[in-house]
């Protein structure tokens, strides 16, 4: 407990700043809503492909030394934030850091798990395992209630873009902090011996990894169906915060910082650990198989709420809080049956950990897809048909059910192997 959860914490901060705080932060600097689906995409490739250099972190002298080398890397960039937006070029110079403190916290993330799992035995890796995801989510009610909510009070009071320049220059003390911090406590030295593995054999494992990756039954459905499953979520998690912050002369609620830092981070957040504690258990007393037409009828659920958000365009805010708390409370639900379906269905296998990864790693890059492309399409559309749009993109997934391979309802030992 001296360090499970100021490392999470720190897991989680670098990812919610990079692929929920700046897109709401670029919205209210005047960005449209194209350029941020687009670029906050391209920033979350660093999630998406960091399988591909996992295996060479093994390489380095340990692995508590990439965790706080990450840490500071991130207090540097989020610095270089607060620096960036008073340039010229302030939007490029702004993407550019942000690209860097992605791919530092995407290797942290590497390494923080590699850590956890060398440090402790399966039993009390299993004992703080809740810890570890109420720490790495209560990373995200901190930067939607505490900092989204500090943004907006500070926008009142010098402006928009000294008010995000002083955030970040706060989140760059705090992370600093936090890294020495944890170079104090996290288990393991700085400076230990090196590894006896080698660049060109953790390439020849990398390359056998994937291939038989690929090689799998059924693969190449299981992969339509993980993007699939993702491909609604993916615009509707891009474009719904940016609704709620838009004029509503521009078809959006009109909503402040403070606002929707109250709706997300509070109601929000709430809402989606509930749904997931929900999902959870009904995956357990059901199976997998015969639960996911529900978890994904249930991912639905944020793209009927926005729709309804609007068509009705509520100025209540115990109305808009109430609709996003259930369209958290249904994302969360859903949300997990993907990761028990890469988890059951596609990682077991001889390399069944690099296999999770990579499904993961594939999972991430239907997100970053359907993200990308999601700004396009509501400019084009408008709000409310590009949030019936994505309600129908929610149906191919459904509907791939009928063929996709699934895990067997019992297995031997307790593991689930793909039907």
């Amino acid at each position: 407990m001296r360090w499970i959860p100021s490392l999470y914490f720190v897991q989680g901060m670098q990812f919610f700043v990079v692929m929920l705080i700046a897109g709401l932060m670029f919205k209210n600097l005047g960005v449209g809503n194209d350029q941020i689906a687009r670029w906050t995409a391209v920033l979350g490739l660093a999630w998406a492909i960091k399988p591909l250099w996992s295996p060479f972190l093994e390489l380095a002298r340990s692995k508590k030394l990439i965790v706080v080398a990450m840490q500071y890397a991130g207090a540097a960039g989020l610095g270089l934030m607060a620096l960036a937006l008073h340039l010229p070029h302030w939007f490029g110079a702004a993407i550019v850091v942000l690209f860097l403190i992605a791919y530092a916290s995407a290797t942290h993330d590497i390494a923080c798990d590699g850590l956890y799992m060398a440090s402790l035995e399966p039993k009390r890796q299993a004992t703080y395992a809740g810890w570890q995801g109420a720490f790495f989510n209560g990373a995200r009610f901190f930067v939607t209630g505490v900092v989204l909510k500090l943004a907006g009070y500070l926008e009142g009071e010098m402006g928009v873009f000294n008010a995000w320049s002083s955030v970040f220059a706060m989140l760059c003390v705090l992370v600093a902090v936090l890294a020495t911090y944890n170079a104090r406590f996290l288990p393991g030295t700085l400076s230990t011996e090196h590894s006896d593995m080698t660049a060109s054999g953790v390439s020849a494992l990398l390359k056998e990894v994937i291939i038989d990756f690929f090689k799998k039954p059924g693969i190449w459905l299981a992969v339509l169906f993980i993007v699939m499953f993702r491909f609604a979520e993916g615009q509707v998690q891009t474009i719904g915060p940016l609704f709620l912050l838009e004029a509503r002369d521009k078809g959006g609620l009109g909503l402040t910082t403070g606002q929707v830092a109250d709706v997300y981070g509070w109601v929000g957040t709430g809402a989606f650990l509930v749904g997931s504690v929900l999902g959870g258990y009904l995956t357990s007393r059901l199976g997998l198989k015969r639960a996911m037409p529900l978890l994904v009828i249930a991912m639905g659920v944020p793209n009927a709420t926005f729709y309804y958000l609007a068509s009705a365009l509520p100025q209540d805010m115990a109305h808009i809080g109430a609709a996003v708390g259930v369209e958290m409370l249904g994302y969360g639900f859903g949300f997990v049956g993907m990761i028990l379906y890469i988890m059951q269905a596609v990682a077991p296998g001889r390399f069944q950990t690099a296999h999770y990864a990579l499904g993961s790693g594939v999972m991430q890059l239907g997100f970053i897809f359907a993200k990308s492309i999601s700004g396009d399409i509501q400019i084009a559309m408008g709000y409310q048909q590009f949030f019936a749009w994505t309600i129908g993109c929610g149906l191919p997934a459904l509907l791939l059910l009928l063929w996709v391979p699934m895990p067997r309802a019992a297995a031997p030992q307790g593991e689930a192997v793909p039907a």
